[in-house]
C-alpha cells in the first residue's frame, strides 16, 4: 500500500516518468500556516547537482491543491503535487525485456503482470521521495521543540566522503554510504509498544526509502558483543538523562528524553555504468548489460534530507496519537 500512518497519515503517488508525483495528507491539524516557499529549503537540500548525483534535474516546485486556505491548512486532506518535466523515457525502453539486476523491475512485472510503468523505475523510483520531503515539512510544523538533523557519515566505506565519491566518478561504479540522524528535544513517552513502539514506526517510515537496507539504534549490533554492565546507560538525574546513550533515547519502544540517535545503511545505487549480466526476456537467455539512462553514483548523498522528513512523519504520528 501508498499509505503511512494512523493519525498523520501520507499516501504518495505518481511515477517518475509520469505527469507529476505528490503526496496527500490526512489528518494535518487545522491553521497550520503554510506557504510553498516553506518547503523550498528541503527540496534544494534533496535535488541532484553535487558529483556522485544524477544528472537529471527538476525544478521541484510544490503546487498546493487542496488543504490550503489563506495560507493555512483547512483541516482537510492536504495533497501537494510536483511536475516531471525533465524526462528521457527512451533510455528504459531497454528494460521492458531486460530488468536491471538490484532493480525492482523483475518483482514489478511478476507482481502487476507487465501492466506496471517500467519507465525510470515507476511508482518505485527514488523520485518519489520529494513527495516524502514535502510531507516531513508539513510535519515538522507540528514538532515544535524538536530538532531532526542527518549526515552522511561515511560513503564506500570510508569517512573520506568527498575521496569516495572522486573514486566514484572516476571509477564509473556506484558507492554506498551511512547516514546518522539524531532527534533532540522529543519528551518522555512517544511510542506505543508492542507494535507501534517508537523503533518500530521510525524503521517502517525508514524503509521506505529506496536503497536503505538497514538501521540500527543507539549501539546498534554492537549491543551484541557488550556486557549488560556496560551497555545500560546510567539515570543521572530526576528527569531521566542518562550518563551514555547506548539505548539510542529509547527504552521499551518508549522515548526516554535523550537523544534519539540511529543510524541507516545506504545501498549502492543499482543503476551502475558497470556492464553486468542479466535475463533477457526476448531471447531467454543470460546476456551481457549496461544500464541507460541518468543515474547517482552515491544516491546516499541526498538521503538525509529525506530522512529527517520520514523521521518527522513518523514522529508526528506518535505525537498526534499520544495528544488523543
Amino acid at each position: 500500500m501508498n499509505t503511512f500512518g494512523n493519525h498523520f497519515r501520507i499516501s504518495i503517488f505518481g511515477e517518475s516518468h509520469g505527469k507529476w508525483v505528490g503526496v496527500t495528507i490526512d489528518g494535518c491539524p487545522a491553521g497550520i500556516p503554510l506557504l510553498e516557499s516553506d518547503l523550498l529549503p528541503d527540496l534544494e537540500r534533496r535535488k541532484a547537482g553535487a558529483a556522485g548525483t544524477t544528472p537529471r534535474k527538476e525544478d521541484d516546485l510544490p503546487i498546493f491543491v487542496s488543504g490550503i486556505f489563506n495560507d493555512k491548512t483547512t483541516g482537510a486532506p492536504l495533497t501537494i503535487v510536483f511536475e516531471n518535466n525533465n524526462i528521457r523515457s527512451a533510455d528504459y525502453d531497454a528494460i521492458k525485456n531486460t530488468p536491471r539486476p538490484g532493480h525492482a523491475d523483475f518483482v514489478l512485472r511478476q507482481k502487476f503482470n507487465g501492466f506496471n510503468d517500467h519507465r525510470g523505475g515507476g511508482h518505485s523510483s527514488g523520485r518519489l521521495t520529494v513527495a516524502l520531503v514535502a510531507a516531513g515539512v508539513v510535519a515538522r510544523k507540528i514538532l515544535e521543540g524538536i530538532s531532526i538533523n542527518a549526515v552522511l557519515t561515511e560513503a564506500g566505506g570510508s569517512n573520506d566522503i568527498e575521496t569516495a565519491i572522486s573514486e566514484a566518478v572516476k571509477n564509473q561504479d556506484s558507492i554506498g554510504g551511512i547516514v546518522s540522524c539524531t532527534v533532540k528535544g522529543l519528551p518522555v513517552g512517544i511510542g506505543e509498544p508492542f507494535f507501534n513502539s517508537l523503533e518500530s514506526v521510525i524503521s517502517h517510515a525508514v524503509f521506505s526509502i529506496p536503497a536503505v537496507k538497514g538501521i540500527e539504534f543507539g549501539s546498534g549490533f554492537a549491543a551484541a558483543r557488550m556486557h549488560g554492565s556496560v551497555h545500560n546507560d546510567a539515570i543521572i538525574n530526576e528527569h531521566g538523562a542518562t550518563g551514555t546513550n547506548n539505548a539510542g533515547g529509547i527504552n521499551g519502544g518508549i522515548s526516554n528524553g535523550n537523544d534519539v540517535c540511529f543510524r541507516i545503511a545506504v545501498k549502492p545505487a543499482s543503476s551502475t555504468p558497470k556492464e553486468q549480466q542479466t535475463w533477457n526476456n526476448a531471447t531467454r537467455s543470460v546476456e551481457a548489460f549496461t544500464v541507460k539512462g541518468r543515474h547517482d553514483l552515491c544516491i546516499a548523498l541526498r538521503v538525509p534530507v529525506v530522512l529527517e522528513a520520514v523521521t518527522a512523519i513518523a514522529l508526528a504520528d506518535l505525537r498526534m496519537a499520544q495528544m488523543r
